[in-house]
């Protein structure tokens, strides 16, 4: 018995396996920007129009296309730290970067979800959080050194915040906008170094990077 693809032509076959990795990666970024990661794999396919084999022969596992989906936009994330480093002013610097990633959260459902998501199969995915890490630390000292910030403030404070923007973004509807604006213009006005109050403590680092960057769940196909 001979098979359809035996009689299609090698280079042909390469390039409909191009198209259909495309056409999977735009209906990903598309699902996942205006619902979330709990989209399944078969809604993924479907929207793709192509089969749910076709999607798991060029991503067999789902993190393998959450990854690559969102590896431009995690790269813009480091990369705006660093950006933010050349701004002269330290207050400026650090509040322009927080507003930043809180609006790429609003644009992005699924963006606001892998910020605190951990990615250990993913070597790039992985470095690139660790460089945004290190940019926003950099903004993090410039800011106390200038002392615009509260001494106390974490780099690890941010996500946090991330998280719980997250949820407004989630949550909020049609209404995600403002109210982000809202609760971003809040927690920089807490983090100001005016008669501010010491924080209690938080967790340990450690212990709030593993709570707060679980492995991607699992969703039904």
């Amino acid at each position: 018995m001979v098979l359809y693809e035996d009689t299609v032509p090698p280079r042909q076959r390469r390039t409909d396996a191009r198209r259909n990795r495309v056409k999977v990666l735009t209906a990903a970024t598309d699902l996942y920007a205006a619902r979330g990661l709990e989209v399944s794999l078969n809604e993924i396919a479907r929207h793709a129009k192509v089969g749910i084999a076709t999607l798991q022969r060029n991503f067999p596992q789902r993190e393998d296309l959450v990854a690559e989906v969102f590896a431009p936009r995690v790269r813009e994330y480091a990369d705006a730290a660093e950006a933010a480093a050349e701004n002269p002013d330290p207050w400026a610097a650090f509040r322009g970067y927080v507003e930043l990633v809180c609006r790429m959260q609003c644009e992005d459902r699924g963006f606001a979800a892998v910020l605190n998501t951990s990615f250990p199969a993913s070597a790039e995915l992985e470095a690139e959080r660790r460089r945004a890490l290190r940019g926003f630390t950099r903004l993090v000292r410039r800011a106390k050194e200038a002392g615009v910030l509260r001494g106390d403030f974490s780099p690890h404070d941010l996500p946090l915040f991330l998280l719980a923007n997250a949820g407004v973004v989630i949550g909020t509807g049609s209404n995600a906008a403002k109210a982000s604006r809202r609760l971003t213009a809040f927690f920089l006005q807490s983090c100001a170094l005016v008669d501010s109050e010491p924080l209690p403590a938080g967790p340990p680092a450690r212990s709030l990077l593993r709570t707060l960057d679980p492995p991607l769940p699992p969703t039904p196909q």
